[in-house]
């Protein structure tokens, strides 16, 4: 089934999440953004050169959009993540499903389809529990922020969607989109902070590529060729593998209440699966 490359998606996108935490010491999040993007093109470019695969496009337009609202929503995400309590931008970016709802109902005329949208709804509440997440008073702008993130980043998968529809191949949106992004982080580079690469955290920021372009494949395969609505609650296992990398790797401990949001995240999953989607009679 082709949403259940959004597992794979979410482990690998888990992955690439302590990898960013061990190189945030080290980056800016601005920098952590380019080189992910700049490994992320490279691998894919060898991959597409290697199999001889056309790089030509009609649908310029479109690849741009979803590059824009894809980086948009990311360097909205990283500089949340640098000021605000990191459960409440990770909740507030994953937002996203919610908002891809909307949007295909809206943009793409799909008929909402309430089981599914439960499911989605259920997922978020999960989030919340397992992060717990807390605002202070003075923090209102930087959670908007947040909260943009997840909104560009409904935007971005409903634009991986509608390329798909148009027949646009995995690598193409992902090759476009690493492209992009490291054009527009690269330039701002240029007005930042720019710290050294060592041996040590240059393997850090290779696997930062590595995995988030893997994750990017494996995410753009499962918006083509799965149910949105299905895609968009199975997107919530990022949260779950982030936990458990915590867990395994810095002994962080979970609350009971933080259990049992991973409980409904899986459960949200599960019924996400098990429901079938009502086809648009037109």
């Amino acid at each position: 089934m082709g949403s259940l490359w959004m597992l794979v998606a979410g482990f690998l996108f888990g992955c690439m999440g302590v990898l960013v935490k061990l190189a945030a010491a080290d980056f800016s999040s601005t920098e952590l953004v380019f080189y992910r993007s700049l490994f992320g093109l490279l691998t894919i470019f060898v991959i597409v050169k290697a199999r001889r695969l056309p790089l030509t496009t009609p649908y310029w337009p479109r690849h741009i959009w979803r590059g824009l609202t894809g980086i948009g929503s990311l360097v909205m995400f990283y500089y949340c993540i640098t000021r605000l309590p990191l459960a409440l931008a990770v909740t507030l970016n994953y937002t996203s499903p919610l908002f891809l709802a909307l949007f295909t109902t809206i943009a793409l005329r799909e008929r909402l389809h309430w089981p599914l949208a439960v499911s989605v709804a259920l997922g978020f509440v999960g989030v919340i529990l397992l992060l717990q997440p807390t605002l202070a008073h003075d923090q209102w702008r930087d959670a908007l922020i947040g909260l943009a993130s997840g909104f560009f980043a409904g935007l971005a998968y409903l634009n991986i969607k509608q390329l798909g529809m148009l027949g646009e191949p995995d690598w193409r949106v992902v090759l476009y989109f690493t492209l992009i992004s490291t054009v527009i982080t690269g330039a701002w580079m240029a007005f930042d902070t720019f710290h050294a690469v060592t041996p040590e955290n240059f393997i850090l920021l290779l696997g930062i590529g590595i995995t988030s372009t893997i994750a990017q494949l494996a995410l753009t395969r499962a918006h083509h060729t799965g149910n949105t609505l299905v895609v968009g609650a199975l997107a919530y296992s990022t949260v779950v593998f982030a936990s458990l990398w915590g867990i395994i790797l810095w002994g962080e401990t979970l609350t009971l209440t933080a259990w049992l949001g991973m409980v409904l995240i899986v459960v949200s999953g599960l019924l996400s699966l098990k429901t079938k989607p009502i086809p648009v009679v037109e």
